[in-house]
């Protein structure tokens, strides 16, 4: 391979990766992606692809972060003409009375006090909604239509396509095993195909960020935060929203597929080291106890990710001091906040601007 010191190097072609990519080549830039496995390979090929700035964003600030993660994918919609497939029908959640139901109503309120798209609702419009849906009793159930879902995986594929229409490279299988640094500066990159010379090096390389970065003595503090998906072979449409039920949560792909997953609880999932049957067995139950429509389904196939989940819950995102010309980019959820990150990126790594919008989240 012959050295590309005019190129940033992007190493993981995950959807983030696979966004700054597309950023910078629109922008004119030379882009070489660099991916050990295949794109999507590791989280984002696991992902439940919800597109929202819901509950669990606090403080406001990180909400706001994520709002404008939304917005980033409505305006990537409308750039790609067409090609990039989302659902906005927005999320519905809800519990029967007890504490959660207390919990979710208190934040409805605060998110409307935030000027969130939220809003509670009755068991009418609860089942206007998703009409394929079974309840059970209801304390509280709320609406946010802001929100949508993305399949991941097509997502990434499709802006690696379009930044190799711009004119980027990418590499797979080509592992990143060693950087030199010197001065400060990121020297070079050896890979498996390969040295590189790149005028920069963006890490979004998900759970295996840390491990490069401390190949350039930077630090990029993650946590386990693993979680199980089941997938149902395509059904008829049955649902066209985000289902937020008690115990799990699902949503119907393009395809028909469904896509289920357990209680979501934010930062640290259960302690799971593999995609084990009984657990998935579970999920198919609760998912069949609200859907009715499911009962006798079989499961296609179930994924075990790995949310790539710093140590703090929020996102890692900039140049680092160690390394000046070493970007790193590691965040929960990076789907959501995707567009949002690719963009602001591009203008930080090409135009050596500082933007706000990401102060408090620096490594």
């Amino acid at each position: 391979m012959q050295p590309l010191s005019e190129h940033i190097v992007v190493a993981g072609a995950g959807i983030v990766g696979a966004s700054i990519a597309y950023h910078l080549a629109k922008r004119g830039a030379g882009v070489t992606v660099v991916e050990a496995s295949q794109a999507g390979a590791g989280a984002t090929g696991k992902s439940f692809g919800w597109i929202n700035a819901t509950f669990s964003k606090t403080p406001q600030s990180y909400f706001e972060l994520n709002r404008l993660g939304i917005a980033g994918w409505r305006r990537l919609q409308q750039e790609l003409k067409g090609d990039l497939q989302i659902q906005w029908g927005g999320s519905v959640a809800w519990f029967p009375p007890g504490d959660e139901a207390d919990t979710l109503q208190k934040n409805v309120w605060r998110h409307l006090e935030w000027g969130y798209g939220a809003t509670l609702i009755d068991e009418q419009e609860l089942r206007r909604l998703l009409p394929a849906i079974e309840p059970g009793e209801i304390g509280v159930a709320a609406w946010s239509g802001e929100e949508g879902t993305v399949d991941p995986l097509h997502a990434a594929s499709l802006l690696l396509k379009k930044a190799q229409q711009y004119g980027a490279e990418v590499l797979w299988p080509c592992a990143v095993t060693e950087l030199i640094c010197a001065d400060r500066l990121l020297r070079r990159i050896e890979t498996t195909r390969g040295p590189i010379e790149p005028r920069a090096l963006v890490l979004a390389c998900g759970v295996d960020s840390p491990r490069l970065a401390e190949m350039a003595g930077v630090r990029v503090p993650l946590k386990d935060s693993p979680g199980v998906l089941i997938h149902i072979a395509p059904q008829p449409r049955v649902i066209d929203r985000v289902v937020l039920a008690p115990g799990t949560h699902f949503k119907q792909e393009w395809d028909g597929r469904i896509v289920a997953g357990g209680q979501i609880v934010a930062g640290v999932g259960t302690s799971v080291t593999e995609a084990s049957v009984d657990q998935a067995e579970q999920i198919l139950e609760q998912v069949q106890r609200f859907l009715p429509a499911l009962s006798g389904v079989a499961i296609e196939r179930v994924t075990l990710g790995h949310r790539v989940m710093p140590q703090d819950e929020f996102p890692l995102i900039g140049f680092t001091g160690r390394c000046s010309n070493l970007y790193v980019a590691a965040m929960h959820s990076g789907v959501t906040l995707a567009p949002l990150i690719g963009e602001l990126a591009a203008r930080e790594i090409l135009d050596g601007e500082r933007v706000s919008t990401l102060e408090g989240y620096r490594i």
